[in-house]
C-alpha cells in the first residue's frame, strides 16, 4: 500500500493535478498570464463592440480636457498681450477646472461600473478559463486609459483651437504671432497626461470589483 500510494503521488505530480508549488506554480502562472499585447487587443475589441458607451465615456474626458486646455490657453493669451494675469481671475478659473475634472472623473467611474455590470458573464468565463485577477484589473485600466487618451488628445486640440479663434476675434490675427507655442505645447502634454491619469484612476474601483467577482456567481448572473 505504501508503494502504491507513493506511485499515485508521483502520477499526480506528473499530471499536474496535485497543488503546484515552486517551479510548477510558476509554470502554471506563466500559462494563464496573457501577454500585454493580447490585453490591448481584447480592450480594443471591447471598445468597438460597445462603441456607443465608449464614445460617451470618452466624451466626458473630452469635455473636461477641452475646458482645461481652453483655460490654459486663455491665460497664455492674456500673458502674451498684457504680460501678467490677475491672480483672482486665475484662482477662479482654477476652481472651475478642478470641479469640471471632478465631474469628469465621476462620469468615467460610473461608466466603467456599468461596463462591469454588462460583462458579468464575460468576466466569469475568463476567470473560469484561468485569467488572474491582475489580468482582469489590467483589462479595465487599459481600456479606460485608451478612452482617456483619445478623449484627452481630441479635447486638448479642440480647446486650443476654439480659444485661439475666440482670441483672434477679440484681439486680431496678431495673437497667433505673440503666443508662446512652447508653453502651449507644454500645456498640451499636461492636458493629455492629466486626462489619461484621471481616466485610469477613475477606473480603479470598477476594475477591483470585476477582479474580485467569483466566477460561478458571474456566470449565473442574468444581464
Amino acid at each position: 500500500m505504501a508503494g502504491r500510494r507513493s506511485s499515485l503521488g508521483k502520477d499526480a505530480d506528473s499530471s499536474g493535478q496535485a497543488p503546484a508549488t515552486g517551479t510548477g506554480q510558476a509554470v502554471i502562472e506563466r500559462q494563464i498570464r496573457l501577454p500585454l499585447q493580447e490585453a490591448f487587443r481584447i480592450c480594443i475589441r471591447n471598445i468597438m463592440i460597445r462603441l456607443g458607451r465608449s464614445t460617451i465615456t470618452a466624451s466626458g474626458v473630452f469635455l473636461g480636457i477641452a475646458f482645461l486646455m481652453s483655460v490654459l490657453t486663455s491665460q497664455a493669451v492674456i500673458v502674451a498681450l498684457h504680460g501678467q494675469i490677475d491672480p483672482s481671475v486665475q484662482a477662479r478659473q482654477g476652481w472651475l477646472v478642478k470641479m469640471s475634472l471632478l465631474v469628469c472623473a465621476l462620469g468615467i467611474t460610473n461608466s466603467m461600473f456599468m461596463a462591469v455590470t454588462e460583462r458579468f458573464r464575460e468576466i466569469g468565463t475568463m476567470k473560469c478559463l484561468g485569467a488572474l485577477d491582475s489580468f482582469i484589473v489590467r483589462l479595465f485600466l487599459i481600456e479606460s486609459g485608451l478612452l482617456g487618451g483619445a478623449g484627452s488628445v481630441a479635447g486638448a486640440i479642440v480647446g486650443f483651437v476654439v480659444m485661439m479663434l475666440i482670441s483672434t476675434l477679440q484681439g486680431g490675427v496678431s495673437i497667433w504671432v505673440k503666443i508662446n507655442y512652447l508653453v502651449e505645447l507644454r500645456n498640451l502634454g499636461f492636458c493629455v497626461a492629466a486626462g489619461i491619469i484621471l481616466s485610469i484612476a477613475a477606473a480603479v474601483p470598477p476594475a477591483i470589483k470585476a477582479a474580485r467577482m467569483p466566477p460561478a456567481s458571474a456566470l449565473r448572473t442574468e444581464v
